[in-house]
């Protein structure tokens, strides 16, 4: 093959036509990388960006996309085979988008370089990356889920210190929502679509079966929607969104003092909720029957397997995976860095909000890596919303919800 090769290009140069191809080869080569990042790239990305532009002469351009259409245009890209060089994938598209052929096996890439070693970074992480024993992304940044609370009002209803079980978390609830009309103690957010799945981990259920059959009627996460349910029913949750900010819900009087979220909120407490500086907190989840898992997630750095630029991009992924610069990216965009080395730098250390994320990843694991996933959570919302509306069976709810996911994944 190589021969014929070689054959066919001094064909060409005899021909005279060499200098079109030569063109074109440098202006391929010329052009920039290609990078979809999904968020605002100039405030997240860019400085980081250029600087790896300025190290290395590999310029770099960024699309920033919504996550809100991350996946309609990843699709979008598939199905024209024309998707970007490098691309942020969410750890929960990452299965459907290796079975789709998307993705650019690096396994080979991984294993050359110290810096992508896969014991560089946490094993919920690496596990959204390795499919059938082969690496189609590197993990970028994670994310879990903890415990925010207004220190101020736990402690006038008697928890000087955040609750620590499921229990606890429900009796100080429930004592934050007898303040007065309209407040409550809890948010149980029917929004997010890993809460109840997250509750029934901690009550013991692995959601599926090793043939990865839904285990969601099963008494594990029955029970713990159940748990979920008396709260909202005691009134010590919210039924519907209250359709305010966290000015209105987290700080002031606290129509909301304790919600269950990520890092990302950090800021918009810092910077909407002056009023209640010193007075709030970030705990590890209260444990349940079981344990006091939460959930990972977060996205990983992949190859478009339509990209002619591996080796660039795999030098743009490699960049973004050092310490230092997942470090760098956390203070632009608090997400927390996949890097275990570099929970080690004072930005994480001296933090004691953001070291409490650190122990929570300690227990945490991403949502199953199905192809459906995603769609299973939008069936789950839907029967969630039954069952605090209309007082729906959550055995009846989570019934339907096994048979709705074993169409969904035939």
């Amino acid at each position: 093959m190589k021969k014929f090769i070689l054959i066919g290009v001094t064909a060409l140069a005899a021909l005279g036509i060499m200098s079109g191809c030569s063109s074109n080869n440098k202006k391929e080569a010329s052009s920039p990388l290609t990078f979809w990042y999904m968020g605002d790239g100039d405030q997240g990305v860019k400085p980081i960006i250029d600087k790896f532009t300025k190290e290395t002469g590999v310029a770099v351009k960024i699309q920033s996309i919504p996550w809100s259409a991350s996946r309609d245009k990843l699709l979008t890209a598939v199905a024209a085979k024309n998707g970007p060089d490098v691309a942020q994938i969410g750890t929960s598209f990452m299965s459907e988008f290796v079975d789709a052929g998307a993705l650019t096996d690096i396994s080979d890439d991984v294993k050359k370089t110290d810096v992508l070693k896969p014991t560089n970074f946490f094993d919920g992480s690496v596990a959204t990356t390795k499919f059938d024993s082969k690496y189609y992304a590197v993990p970028w940044y994670t994310e879990t889920r903890a415990l925010y609370y207004r220190t101020d009002l736990l402690n006038a209803v008697g928890y000087p210190q955040a609750p620590k079980t499921w229990e606890e978390l429900a009796d100080a609830a429930k004592k934050l929502a007898n303040r007065g009309d309209n407040m409550y103690g809890i948010n149980i957010d029917a929004a997010e679509p890993t809460f109840g799945f997250m509750f029934a981990r901690q009550n013991g259920s692995t959601l599926f079966d090793k043939q990865n059959k839904p285990l969601f009627n099963q008494p594990e996460m029955v029970n713990a929607l159940k748990y979920l349910e008396d709260i909202v029913k005691s009134g010590a949750s919210p039924k519907t969104n209250l359709g305010l900010d966290i000015s209105q819900s987290f700080g002031g009087k606290g129509i909301v003092p304790m919600f269950i979220s990520g890092p990302w909120m950090i800021s918009g407490i810092n910077e909407n909720a002056t009023d209640i500086k010193g007075k709030w907190a970030v705990a590890e989840l209260p444990k349940g029957p079981v344990n006091g898992e939460s959930v990972t997630g977060g996205a990983n750095l992949a190859v478009f397997s339509s990209s002619k630029k591996k080796a660039d991009s795999m030098k743009l992924i490699e960049y973004l995976s050092k310490k230092e610069n997942q470090t760098a990216f956390f203070k632009s965009t608090n997400s927390l860095p996949t890097n275990k080395a570099a929970w080690q730098s004072e930005t994480f250390t001296k933090d004691p909000i953001i070291s409490v994320f650190g122990k929570q990843l300690e227990q945490s694991q991403p949502m199953p890596l199905l192809k459906k996933w995603d769609e299973t959570t939008q069936l789950y919302m839907k029967q969630w919303e039954q069952v605090i509306s209309k007082g729906k069976d959550i055995k009846k709810a989570m019934t339907e919800l096994d048979d709705d996911t074993i169409k969904l994944n035939k």
